[in-house]
């Protein structure tokens, strides 16, 4: 192991030149209001296209479905454009499209959003349309029907692809089934089966209450019209949620294994190799953003260059840390060639290694440059603007948080980028999983002697 402070001994590397003449990110400036139930308004005054988008956003995610109930608030987050008020699902799209706009719902394991974006000589109405949606669901048991046999059908086709399965076991081995980040967002076959009509509804009363809920609306709008207009529709919204409980903190990859998933007459392997990763909250996650770059988070770097161009044995090799509001996972990944299997985890466990030594200057420059410059370019729409800024809510950032992005990035030193490796990518304990024809591959990888080798099955993968 290298100490950070050898990194110290060398100045001219600690840090790389200036950026030159980098893009200049000026975002409007966020104007706070509250209706009268207690909501939060983020507007963010942007004039150039007479549209407005209107983000509602839930802070109730996958990461709070109830134990044995895992996906209920996928389903419930898909359920809600399925007929709303009193109108059916066919009437309810009918409406939408009459008005020029658009509503969408999506979810992740930390919020909900639901999402219109409307024609701005339209919003009183697309607003009536949101708060159905939104507040008024119907639930149709034909729809939830409908819907839960696509996603016990997307379940089933998933055991047949290897990258599919190593997903959804990555998830399962390194946070345990038990865990709601051991299994994916739609849950489980068993899980989905179970879900009954009255498990939406009491989500949705539960976790769409205003003490929760923000409203992120970008466009060309005046504050205090928008609160207005919101304020007929949302303000007398009511309920009282129970206290937000996030899921516990996950153990930590203890040493080295490898999980061999057997599929037989696989062309390619699956391979994630990982651990437990941080939380959004992470004090280094300027660090982190630069390093991943380094490692496996753009195409020029290290895992991909190594893997895809000098070797030829993958299509794409990455990395990435998924920092949710606990600790999600770390995981690099490629899918490769079956007779290549052993030489690309050889290659992996290579730049683990390397990634842990001090790094050359001009690298780190092109990293940087690769997150700096880049940056503007994810606030180009209205669409693009509410949704970065939804973060904000979510993860309890500061106001200012966009507007010193790159001077954070272009901040972080060769040092710390060094501390934030040592710390975060430890080669003697990560989980290495592979998915794919056992026969043909674990000789190979067990010659490599990287670490202890278990099976699982693709059954053992999907469980109950």
């Amino acid at each position: 192991m290298v100490a950070a402070s050898a990194y110290a001994q060398a100045p001219d590397r600690s840090r790389p030149p200036a950026l030159g003449e980098a893009p200049k990110l000026v975002l409007p400036s966020i104007q706070k209001r509250t209706l009268s139930n207690g909501v939060r308004v983020w507007i963010v005054e942007s004039q150039e296209v007479p549209v407005a988008q209107v983000n509602l956003v839930v802070l109730a995610g996958s990461g709070d479905d109830p134990a044995g109930k895992f996906g209920v608030a996928s389903l419930t987050a898909a359920m809600l454009d399925e007929g709303a008020g009193k109108r059916t699902a066919l009437e309810l799209a009918d409406a939408i499209e009459f008005l020029g706009a658009t509503v969408t719902t999506g979810i992740s394991f930390d919020a909900t959003a639901v999402r219109l974006n409307v024609p701005v000589a339209r919003l009183q109405d697309g607003l009536a349309v949101l708060a159905d949606v939104a507040l008024r669901p119907t639930f149709p048991s034909a729809d939830l029907e409908r819907l839960r046999q696509e996603r016990l059908t997307s379940l089933l086709q998933a055991r047949d692809e290897p990258g599919s399965i190593a997903v959804t076991a990555f998830s399962r081995v390194v946070f345990g089934p038990s865990h709601r980040y051991g299994t994916a967002a739609v849950g489980t076959e068993a899980s989905l089966s179970a879900l009954r009509l009255e498990d939406l509804r009491a989500f949705h009363t539960a976790h769409f209450v205003p003490s929760r809920a923000a409203f992120v609306v970008a466009g060309s709008i005046k504050a205090d019209e928008v609160t207005r207009l919101l304020d007929q529709e949302f303000g007398a919204w009511k309920g009282s949620g129970a206290q937000r409980s996030l899921p516990p903190e996950a153990s930590q990859v203890k040493a080295a294994e490898i999980v061999i998933v057997d599929k037989p007459g696989a062309a390619q392997s699956a391979i994630r190799i990982g651990r437990v990763g941080v939380a959004r909250s992470t004090p280094d996650y300027f660090s982190l953003q630069v390093l991943n770059t380094l490692f496996g988070g753009a195409f020029s770097s290290r895992l991909n260059q190594n893997l895809r161009e000098k070797h030829g044995y993958t299509y794409g090799a990455s990395s990435n840390f998924d920092m949710r509001l606990a600790a999600g996972p770390f995981v690099a990944a490629a899918n490769v060639q079956t007779d290549k299997t052993a030489e690309a985890l050889r290659e992996f466990m290579n730049e683990f290694a390397a990634i842990r030594k001090p790094i050359e200057r001009d690298e780190l420059s092109r990293a940087i440059n690769n997150l700096a410059l880049g940056f503007p370019g994810e606030f180009e729409t209205t669409a693009d603007l509410s949704r970065r800024f939804e973060e904000l809510v979510i993860y309890s950032l500061p106001d200012n948080y966009f507007s010193t992005y790159m001077a954070n990035v272009q901040a972080v030193s060769g040092d710390a980028v060094l501390k934030a490796a040592t710390t975060h990518l430890v080669p003697d304990r990560l989980l290495i999983l592979v998915v794919g024809d056992r026969k043909v591959i674990e000789p190979g990888i067990k010659a490599l002697n990287l670490a202890p080798i278990r099976h699982m099955t693709v059954a053992e993968v999907f469980g109950k």
